[in-house]
């Protein structure tokens, strides 16, 4: 295995989203898928914009972060919800979750939940059923999905969720409330991709701008919860992107909860003989 372990305290694929791997793909293929710093100071924290535009660096700078996810989805009158749940290191955009994926829109039993692996450029998925075995993991090459992992995965990437936030060109400042028991400032506010990816680090670049090329809509309305350190602690976007099969818009929303700021963060990535190399089902209705 190779891997790291570290403790802290305190442009488009073709056909849409048809991608090999594609935790979405596996329940959309049953309704038609084919593919620490400074505080911030104020009752506003300032400009909304430029507060907005250094979130993902007040997360670098906490280092690391426990995380809850949740992508809900709509799609030919089907509304269902994947929820994911682990750690992830914002220094070395090292991360793992647990994504557990509904019933199937037919009602069958529950899918086994899926470990994902997030790195640099990389989706690595175990569990992933559609023909590959229990003891392999596929990986998918992120900047080569239509959506940049935004959805692909069933969670979206907690960095790149952040780093979407880059590309902020309106925001209000909604006022203060509260989550989990820590007061935080709500902002509202619309962002652009391509932007975005031009303001991104230089591991989410392609990843954005894949996004931007693949999504229905270069904008994404949003909603991002601030601690008064500038950190994220909920944000939710909503996505919008053409079902490659009947050219339907499916929406998405998916939020991103961070908590317990300097969380332990172990990623142990698979040793290639560990990784399937055949050929991987789309599920029912679906494309390879």
């Amino acid at each position: 295995m190779v891997g790291w372990a570290r403790e802290r305290r305190g442009r488009r694929a073709a056909g849409g989203l048809t991608v090999a791997g594609g935790v979405v793909c596996v329940w959309l293929a049953g309704s038609g898928c084919s593919w620490q710093g400074a505080a911030v100071q104020g009752a506003g924290a300032g400009d909304p914009v430029a507060v907005l535009h250094r979130a993902a660096d007040r997360l670098v700078t906490a280092g690391s972060a426990k995380a809850r996810t949740a992508m809900e989805m709509a799609s030919g009158g089907t509304r269902v919800t994947i929820r994911g749940e682990g750690v992830y290191d914002f220094e070395r955009r090292f991360g793992q979750l647990e994504v557990r994926l509904p019933q199937d829109p037919a009602g069958e039993s529950e899918h086994r939940p899926i470990t994902e692996l997030l790195a640099p450029g990389a989706l690595f998925m175990k569990n992933r059923g559609a023909g590959v075995p229990d003891d392999k993991w596929v990986r998918v090459e992120t900047a080569s999905l239509s959506d940049g992992n935004l959805v692909t995965g069933g969670a979206t990437d907690p960095f790149a969720a952040a780093e979407v936030l880059r590309g902020t060109r309106t925001a209000t400042y909604v006022g203060r409330t509260e989550i989990a028991g820590t007061e935080v400032r709500h902002y509202r506010g619309t962002a652009d991709l391509e932007r975005a990816a031009r303001g991104a680090s230089d591991d989410n670049k392609a990843v954005l701008a894949a996004a931007a090329d693949g999504f229905a809509t270069v904008e994404v309305p949003f909603d991002a919860y601030l601690d008064d350190e500038g950190r994220i602690r909920k944000i939710r976007h909503r996505f919008s992107f053409v079902n490659g099969r009947d050219e339907g818009t499916v929406d998405v929303t998916s939020t991103t909860l961070l908590y317990d700021f300097g969380a332990a963060v172990r990623v142990r990535l698979p040793e290639e003989d560990d990784i399937y190399a055949g050929k991987i089902a789309a599920g029912p209705g679906g494309k390879n």
